[in-house]
């Protein structure tokens, strides 16, 4: 939508972070004055994908619920997107209660500073494809019930619902993205599936695979998923849009192992092979987990445009490009 962000106040929590800093430099190419609310000052993709002159950054914690009334109401913020969460299953087996702190409480506590302010136009929240839970029948649809029983599973599906909740009760401009596995270049979690593939294979070490490698996952590629959140805030405000949640994903489903194998192709070395750890499935872990998108292609006319194969290809591009990055990391 030609000129939707121009001129415009937007605020994206986590920006620091993979997700957030692809779209906060997509808003800022875009002509909108961003606001980026990042946990601690530390060195983040803020800085890696050179942004510092083009955002204002603020340090903060999300559940501090006096420092989210002043940022949405002194920088008269119009619109918001919040990615900001504990986002390690991992982490959030591990320390449940900081989970829920931040997914939760820091969720409402930003709607209730947007609510209070009265000026926000635009508000999506991240919710994500694990708040469905272990469901009988794939892929998810928007009208299964969110069953998530672990704790990151169950903190996404609570944050959803409050979500939704402040639009259907307040009548705010709020809606919600369900997103498969977002991957691409600037990930530096390399617990993670395709950013520690591509470091092994670049380091010329063995992948280690964390799983028996049979965990099956719909994989979006991170400029996908800037399309979906620019797509879905110029529609909130429309009826059939705000107070509802919509999946995105590429609906090409494929293991763990099949994936590791795929980006092992790319670099053409035959000496390289995975390293699988497990031979059975991870305690926490959903074994299949994949989206039909149809709701969000029809009405949003919002279309997954990366393929897997291009997808790889782009984040191994930029990997090797920021080779010094990974050095620095190892």
């Amino acid at each position: 939508m030609s000129g939707a962000w121009e001129g415009r106040r937007v605020l994206v929590t986590g920006a620091g972070g993979f997700v957030g800093s692809w779209l906060a430099a997509a808003l800022a190419d875009r002509g909108a004055r961003v606001v980026c609310l990042q946990l601690r000052e530390r060195h983040s993709n803020i800085e890696v994908l050179g942004l510092k002159d083009r955002v204002e950054v603020v340090y903060g914690d999300l559940v501090d619920i006096e420092l989210m009334r002043c940022l949405v109401r002194d920088r008269e913020i119009d619109s918001c997107f919040h990615l900001a969460a504990q986002a390690l299953v991992g982490l959030a087996n591990a320390s449940p209660l900081s989970t829920f702190e931040s997914n939760v409480r820091g969720t409402w506590n930003l709607l209730e500073a947007c609510r209070e302010a009265g000026t926000v136009e635009r508000i999506v929240v991240a919710s994500s494809d694990k708040a469905y839970g272990d469901q009988d029948t794939l892929p998810y649809t928007e009208d299964m019930p969110l069953i998530g029983r672990w704790p990151y599973d169950a903190s996404k599906a609570c944050a959803d619902i409050v979500s939704r909740s402040y639009a259907h009760a307040y009548g705010m401009p709020v809606a919600v993205t369900r997103m498969a596995n977002i991957y691409g270049g600037g990930d530096f979690n390399f617990s993670r599936v395709v950013p520690g593939t591509i470091r092994s294979a670049l380091l010329g070490e063995n992948p280690i695979v964390r799983s028996d490698g049979t965990p099956v996952r719909d994989y979006l590629h991170v400029d996908d998923a800037v399309a979906a959140y620019l797509t879905l805030a110029e529609h909130v405000s429309e009826d059939g849009v705000r107070g509802r949640a919509f999946n995105f994903g590429t609906n090409e489903p494929v293991s763990v192992l099949d994936l590791v194998e795929r980006i092992l192709r790319e670099f053409g070395n035959p000496e390289l092979l995975p390293d699988v750890l497990l031979n059975e499935k991870i305690h926490g872990e959903i074994d299949r987990q994949y989206l039909d998108s149809a709701t969000a292609r029809d009405v949003l006319g919002w279309e997954s445009k990366v393929s897997l194969g291009k997808g790889l290809a782009r984040s191994i591009a930029w990997y090797r490009e920021h080779f010094d990055l990974i050095r620095e990391a190892s």
